[in-house]
C-alpha cells in the first residue's frame, strides 16, 4: 500500500484500510477512536474489499461489490475478515469475504461480501451516464459551515469530516421535501490528503465513501434531516466502471425510487470532476421516524 501524503487525514483513512494478515486468508482490522455505539458501515465494506483484494493478482480491478451488514459493528472489539477463494478463472477472480467478532464469548458474523475482480478487455459497448450541470465544489460550503449553522444537531458530522471533505448543494438539516421527477440529491465528496497510487486503496476508498448520504435518499420526499430519523444500511452493492481517485472532487448523486415497510432502496451515481462516471451504488437501508 502506497503511503498517504498531505496531512494526517488520508493517513488516517489509510491506516483503517491497513488490514494486519493473522493467517492465510484472514486479516484484522483497525477501528479508529469513536464516541459511535456502533462501526461505520463503510468503513466494514472497505475494509472487506481490502482482504479480497490482498488475495487476488495486481492487474485484476475489482469492478463490483455486493454485501450484507448482518449486525453491527462494535467500535471496540476487532473485525476478523475470513476470504474464501471462490474463483480464479481466466478473466475473473471472485472472493468471498465474512467478517467476524466475539461477542459474549460467542463468534458471530457482522457483515459478508462478494467482489468480483475482472482482468479486463476491449470494450463493444461503451457508454456512461451524463454528469448533471451543478456548481464546483470550491463554491459551496462545506461540513464546517454546516456545524456552525446547526451546532449540536450536526455535531456528529465533525469526525467524518476530518476524513472526508464535503460540499454541499443544499443544507442537508433544512432540505425541503422533493417530488418528483426532482427527486435527487447531489454532494460533492472526496477524501482529504492523498492516498498514494494504488487503485485498489482508491476503490476501498471510494467504498468507505459511498455509505455517506446514500440512506438519506430514503426521507428526501419528506424533508428535513437525520436528526428527524433513524436508519441502518441493510445490503450495498458498488459497481466499478472506470478508475477512480477518491482523493480527487467526485460528484455523489443519491436518490430513492421506491420505499416500503420501512424500508428504502437507494440508489448512487458517482462522477469524476472531468464527468466521467466512474462508478454506480446500490443500497436498501431500514428508517426510522424520530417524531413519534
Amino acid at each position: 500500500m502506497s503511503a498517504a501524503t498531505g496531512g494526517s487525514q488520508a493517513a488516517a483513512l489509510l491506516a483503517v484500510l491497513e488490514l494486519e494478515e493473522r493467517e492465510r486468508d484472514v486479516f484484522v482490522g483497525r477501528t479508529p477512536s469513536t464516541e459511535r455505539q456502533r462501526i461505520f458501515g463503510g468503513q466494514v465494506a472497505g475494509q472487506a474489499l481490502m482482504a479480497a483484494g490482498r488475495t487476488v493478482p495486481e492487474d485484476r480491478a475489482v469492478h463490483s461489490l455486493h454485501s450484507y451488514f448482518l449486525r453491527p459493528g462494535d467500535p471496540f472489539e476487532e473485525i476478523r475478515y475470513e476470504v474464501d477463494r471462490i474463483r480464479d478463472g481466466r478473466s475473473f477472480t471472485t472472493r468471498r469475504v465474512v467478517a467476524r467478532q466475539h461477542r459474549k464469548g460467542e463468534d458471530v458474523a457482522i457483515f459478508a461480501l462478494t467482489a468480483d475482480f475482472h482482468a479486463g478487455e476491449q470494450a463493444v459497448a461503451e457508454h456512461a451516464t451524463p454528469m448533471p450541470d451543478v456548481p464546483g465544489p470550491e463554491t459551496l460550503p462545506g461540513t464546517d459551515e454546516i456545524v456552525a449553522a446547526h451546532g449540536e444537531r450536526a455535531a456528529w458530522m465533525a469526525a467524518m469530516g476530518n476524513v472526508v471533505d464535503q460540499r454541499f448543494l443544499q443544507d442537508p438539516f433544512t432540505a425541503p421535501p422533493k417530488s418528483p421527477p426532482d427527486t435527487q440529491t447531489r454532494t460533492w465528496l472526496r477524501v482529504a490528503g492523498e492516498l498514494g497510487e494504488d487503485p485498489a486503496v482508491h476503490a476501498a476508498a471510494l467504498t468507505f465513501v459511498s455509505d455517506l448520504t446514500l440512506l438519506s435518499a430514503g426521507f428526501a420526499r419528506l424533508g428535513g434531516g437525520w436528526p428527524d430519523f433513524v436508519g441502518a444500511s441493510l445490503d450495498h452493492a458498488v459497481w466499478f466502471h472506470q478508475p477512480v481517485r477518491a482523493d480527487d472532487w467526485f460528484l455523489y448523486e443519491t436518490d430513492s425510487p421506491a420505499a416500503s415497510a420501512g424500508r428504502a432502496l437507494c440508489f448512487g451515481t458517482i462522477w469524476s470532476a472531468d464527468g466521467t462516471h466512474v462508478a454506480t451504488v446500490a443500497q436498501e437501508g431500514l428508517i426510522r421516524s424520530l417524531k413519534d
